[in-house]
């Protein structure tokens, strides 16, 4: 165990870097922290490169496997994004995956806040999705919002940073039939045959999906809105969705 007491040290100084995106990028590395997602992170197959824990915080057993860095409180606080830090945080290694025999894939296009994207990947773990593609202008998913709304499934599923019109090429070719949710030139969603293999896209909070992935998609489909509400937030609508398809298989299944 390394102890460090002083803010300009070399390691602190790494650390916060880890807390913008391009620092992210350069390291291939990022930061969670609390007991939770540490623990999410340590029974995952993701790498902990370090454990750091604040000098008032007990050294849990199993950080002996790692190496840890003990730091002084107020040390620890710049260290560490949350108001009210637990006092333990590790920095894990960047990874994409692939899954083998996908079924379901979650295409998201443009999904710019931070606690939508977090709740998105926890409803698609919740749900069975085998991964998420992220689309370009899609909020980065190791920002420190994103992983504490995923709540640890962030660690369970698949992410992929991909070209979104790429990908959906390349998933057609694969037997995936795509869905687009919009509420333009759109049939009921409750309403539609359930195929084998789907890839969903979700589009932009506020512009939707893009014009060029809407007519490479073989579905569009809308959620009825029986209020006054204009549309649905994309996490909610996403959940619906992503509910209904995973739902409609088992059930063709069985």
């Amino acid at each position: 165990m390394i102890k460090i007491t002083s803010a300009q040290n070399e390691k602190v100084k790494k650390w916060r870097k880890l807390h913008t995106k391009k620092g992210r990028i350069n390291s291939d590395s990022f930061l969670v922290e609390g007991y939770h997602l540490v623990e999410e992170a340590r029974n995952s197959e993701w790498k902990i490169i370090e454990v750091i824990v604040s000098e008032k915080n007990h050294i849990p057993d199993w950080s002996q496997a790692y190496r840890v860095f003990q730091l002084s409180e107020h040390v620890f606080r710049q260290v560490c994004q949350t108001k009210n830090p637990q006092g333990i945080a590790a920095v894990i290694e960047m990874k994409s995956k692939k899954p083998s025999d996908a079924a379901c894939v979650l295409m998201l296009d443009a999904i710019q806040d931070p606690g939508n994207l977090g709740t998105i990947i926890r409803t698609a773990d919740a749900c069975g999705f085998d991964s998420v593609c992220l689309g370009n202008d899609t909020v980065d998913p190791y920002n420190d919002k994103v992983i504490r709304s995923t709540q640890g499934s962030l660690f369970h599923i698949a992410l992929e940073h991909v070209n979104l019109k790429e990908k959906i090429v390349a998933l057609k070719e694969e037997g995936f039939s795509v869905w687009a949710s919009a509420l333009q030139h759109a049939d009921n969603y409750q309403q539609t045959p359930i195929p084998e293999k789907i890839a969903l896209i979700i589009g932009n909070e506020g512009a939707g999906i893009q014009p060029d992935l809407l007519k490479l998609a073989d579905q569009i489909v809308k959620i009825p809105i029986y209020g006054k509400a204009e549309s649905l937030n994309a996490s909610v609508a996403a959940g619906i969705l992503m509910y209904h398809v995973k739902n409609g298989q088992v059930s063709n299944h069985n």
